[in-house]
């Protein structure tokens, strides 16, 4: 093993060029998606201008004909890894095992583009000093046409030849729409010179190079995975899914592909099902525990399990999140406060396909779980419990399962209060309008268009009611603090272009719910109806709040009877 340096704009010349020194670098399948953010990425350039170190890179030299792909120039959200596949080759490469975020942050910005947008580089920044947490260069992912300057793009400052920097500076200076101050000049001349001297002239890439070639037995395929386990699993880089799935694609090359295409399938409509998900539940079906533990998968077994029988995993993993839809009304992510809740129905699934089709009782136990949260926490322990039960009953019977997650310590009763403590921007207000609007479209085509959550009572509404201050006799205290406006009673949920522009925003209960802005008397009904909303139009005004959120109360705690408890256990 060997340390070496080149520059930042050196290496990122050889991300994906085979004829590059030592055949280029490529990603081995092993590595997870990149998922670093737009501000990560604007922080990494941050560092590296204000020469803090960036870390060792480690990186295998091989001809090894293992599985790999490109990094990503242009990134966007819904980017496929199998789209940046390389056919399997001889020829020799510089596998990156460390250091892929840092890597592929620098190669979007530098030759590619984040969502459309490319980086560009606020050249008058810099100027003052900043707090080490703080952002001291600024830099942005732009549209061309929306990048006014001083921002320039900054793959146009590093790429540049032949130049000195001073020039550079001068050519910039003339893209300013006005003559540029002694001190911006001297701002922008030094920054160009950091840019330079970080970017292109220093050697600020050190990697860690394990040459494969040249010393091939210390260095194997199976060899590289243990270090690629090791190297990341000693901090936050990876979680114990990632690890798991290192091994289980050492042996299963179209691992990647497969797992891509389930979630794709999984997450159509808006959910966002992942591949941490998907790992547990292979666990889990096959009677190996729910915890993530490196050794399941080094034993070789479970490996060899999970691909002669991912087709069937599959399925059952599938058929679950279609009963989640067809049978609950939970039709987005936002409606799903856990989805360990589903993997005991998944177990279900997968070991009595056809029971699985005619058992009473799995939406009400799905529905009472994610409601008072079960699967919070680590439950590890709970969904292993909830296996045993369903092996030792041979099926899934509601009491039993609700006799295990009670002995285990969690509550599962729902009270008036449970649901009235839900309030605007609260991840289970979603699950409770998904339960109270069952004929709403939650299958928009573009995702913008989806169900908004909104105050009935506008919050600038209440806002403006003041009580008098007894310090100062002044009336300048706030009636309905954040608590009282965002509370579920007062809120509905409206469609997009409902709450756009030019539907409700900051008009009154007694503008949107007065009569004439509805063709017929019945349409005005059901539109009532449909939202809950006391039908006395006196308590859609300002003064009578109070009284409109006990009636609307009332209504919504008749709503949900079917499913509701007492206190005392006993049914609404």
């Amino acid at each position: 093993m060997q340390n070496r340096k080149l520059p930042i704009r050196k290496i990122v010349s050889y991300l994906n060029d085979s004829e590059a020194e030592g055949g280029g670098f490529w990603l081995p399948n092993i590595q997870r998606p990149f998922v670093w953010s737009e501000e990560q990425i604007c922080r990494l350039f941050d560092s590296i201008m204000r020469e803090y170190p960036i870390s060792t890179l480690l990186v295998w030299k091989t001809r090894e004909e293992v599985k790999h792909r490109k990094f990503i120039d242009n990134y966007h959200r819904d980017v496929k890894l199998t789209d940046y596949r390389v056919p399997d080759n001889s020829r020799s490469k510089m596998m990156v095992l460390d250091g892929q975020q840092r890597l592929q942050s620098l190669f979007i910005g530098l030759k590619g583009s984040y969502s459309g947008r490319e980086l560009y580089f606020d050249v008058l920044s810099g100027g003052d000093m900043a707090a080490p947490e703080d952002i001291r260069f600024r830099f942005a992912f732009k549209d061309k046409g929306n990048a006014a300057w001083p921002w320039v793009r900054f793959k146009d400052i590093v790429f540049l030849n032949n130049k000195l920097d001073l020039q550079i500076a001068q050519e910039l200076a003339k893209l300013a729409p006005d003559e540029l101050t002694a001190d911006e000049q001297t701002t922008m001349q030094i920054n160009i010179g950091r840019v330079r001297k970080e970017f292109v002239n220093d050697d600020n890439i050190t990697f860690q190079e394990l040459d494969g070639i040249d010393n091939p037995d210390a260095y194997r395929v199976d060899d590289i995975v243990e270090i690629f386990i090791r190297a990341n699993s000693g901090g936050t880089k990876l979680g114990k899914s990632d690890l798991l799935f290192s091994l289980l694609t050492s042996s299963w090359d179209e691992a990647d592909g497969e797992i891509e295409a389930l979630l794709e399938d999984l997450n159509e409509g808006g959910f966002d099902f992942d591949r941490d998900f998907v790992l547990k539940c292979c666990l889990t079906v096959l009677n190996k525990g729910a915890r993530y533990e490196v050794e399941k998968f080094r034993d070789g077994e479970t490996k060899e399990e999970i691909i002669a029988q991912w087709q069937v995993i599959a399925e059952a993993i599938k058929d679950v999140r279609d009963f989640l839809v067809s049978k609950t009304y939970i039709r987005t992510d936002k409606a799903l406060p856990s989805y360990l809740a589903l993997i005991p129905l998944i177990y279900f699934r997968y070991h009595h396909p056809e029971q699985f089709k005619a058992t009473p009782g799995l939406a009400d136990y799905l529905l009472r779980s994610l409601i008072t949260g079960v699967f919070g926490g680590s439950p590890d322990n709970l969904i292993d419990k909830l296996v045993r039960n369903i092996q030792e009953q041979d099926g899934f019977v509601l009491n039993e399962v609700f006799g295990v997650i009670r002995a285990d310590g969690r509550s599962l009763e729902i009270t008036p209060e449970v649901i009235f403590n839900q309030y605007y921007g609260s991840r289970a207000i979603h699950l409770f309008f998904n339960l109270w609007y069952r004929d709403f479209n939650y299958s928009p085509a573009l995702g913008a268009n989806g169900p908004q959550v909104d105050h009935i009572f506008p919050q600038s509404l209440l806002k403006s009611v003041k009580d008098i201050n007894p310090d100062s006799g002044k009336r300048n205290i706030l009636r309905y603090r954040a608590e009282h406006r965002d509370q579920i009673a007062n809120c509905m949920l409206l469609t997009a272009d409902e709450n756009g522009f030019n539907g409700k925003c900051a008009m009154s209960p007694s503008e949107w719910f007065a009569p004439s802005r509805f063709e017929t008397a019945a349409a005005h009904e059901q539109y009532l109806d449909m939202h809950l909303i006391p039908k006395d139009s006196e308590l859609w005004k300002l003064d009578n709040y109070e009284a409109f959120i006990e009636a609307r109360k009332k209504l919504i705690q008749e709503k949900f009877s079917y499913m509701l408890r007492t206190a005392q256990g006993d049914h609404v």
